[in-house]
């Protein structure tokens, strides 16, 4: 009787974290909030808009009308940091969610789902490795994608650099095609931003990387060529995190304690601010989220104070 009992008290609780998971939980979408010292003294503040793993289907409106009301924090300038695509068919409904920053300064790098379809994934095996990479998977429209982000006049940062001069502040932006399906270029990166500085006539301010999975090796070299923040997306904060311990996974070599957040990364003698968004979605075929809520970042990146002592 008491075994019968235990039963059914567990199964509810399942039911219930289940419910709160995939209705509730997934859809309470947030902005958090950063602040950090990378910009010369005396320069005006920038406000970055990082956007990750929106994994958008053309059914879901309520998404795309929280992401069209991001434009009310008005943004000096958009980060994408991939995975935008959710179904074959999401390019209408991303072009409706995004065409609130026409005009605004943007750029954006890949992940694996810009280029193929989402699949149904293996929970088991996602715990203790990162996903495999699906090239036989279903082909996604990412020409109508990059399509889209022309039309914004946004720039393509997959193993490439951009200069970008935003409030006064003239920075280099460099970054990676989807290190998860081993598209980046490593040896690229300090080549792009060698020459783009080269191209300047002006001093930078400072040089971001972008990628979309934050793989160490792609941090290591991000690092390694000045990078002083970098912004990654992918792990999805681990999506379904434990109470007390966190993420369980980050799909990727990353430690579990740098899975979502504002952090420093360390390589040798050179750090970086390194923020991973939890993202904005999941996987049709995984729509549930626990101790981890989908988010948009507003990093402001500001003057360096000067130390008179």
């Amino acid at each position: 009787m008491l075994s019968s009992a235990l039963f059914v008290g567990i199964a509810a609780i399942c039911v219930a974290v289940l419910a709160y998971s995939t209705l509730y939980e997934r859809n309470r979408f947030r902005v958090r909030h950063e602040s950090i010292e990378v910009l010369e003294p005396g320069a005006s503040s920038i406000r970055v808009l990082h956007l990750s793993d929106i994994h958008l289907a053309p059914w879901q409106n309520r998404k795309v009308a929280w992401i069209r009301g991001l434009a009310s924090l008005r943004p000096d300038l958009v980060v994408v940091t991939g995975d935008s695509l959710g179904h074959a068919k999401s390019v209408p409904a991303l072009t409706r969610a995004l065409s609130v920053f026409e005009g605004t300064t943007g750029v954006f790098v890949h992940g694996s789902n810009d280029y193929f379809a989402p699949r149904i994934p293996n929970p088991l095996t996602y715990l203790f490795r990162p996903s495999k990479p699906d090239w036989d998977g279903e082909r996604i429209d990412t020409e109508g994608l990059d399509a889209l982000y022309s039309s914004l006049g946004w720039f393509d940062l997959d193993n490439a650099s951009a200069h970008v001069s935003v409030n006064g502040s003239s920075i280099v932006f460099t970054g990676t095609d989807d290190p998860h399906l081993h598209l980046d270029q490593l040896d690229l990166l300090a080549k792009s931003v060698d020459e783009t500085r080269r191209l300047l006539q002006e001093p930078v301010a400072a040089i971001v990387g972008v990628t979309h999975a934050p793989y160490r090796r792609v941090l290591d070299a991000l690092t390694t060529i000045g990078a002083a923040v970098i912004f990654a997306g992918h792990t999805h904060g681990g999506q379904v995190c434990v109470p007390g311990i966190g993420a369980l996974t980050t799909n990727s070599d990353l430690p579990r304690s740098f899975a979502r957040g504002m952090n420093v990364w360390n390589c040798v003698d050179r750090k970086a601010f390194l923020n991973v968004s939890a993202g904005i979605g999941t996987s049709i075929y995984a729509p549930v989220r626990f101790a981890c809520p989908p988010e948009a970042v507003l990093v402001t990146l500001r003057a360096t104070e000067i130390d008179y002592d």
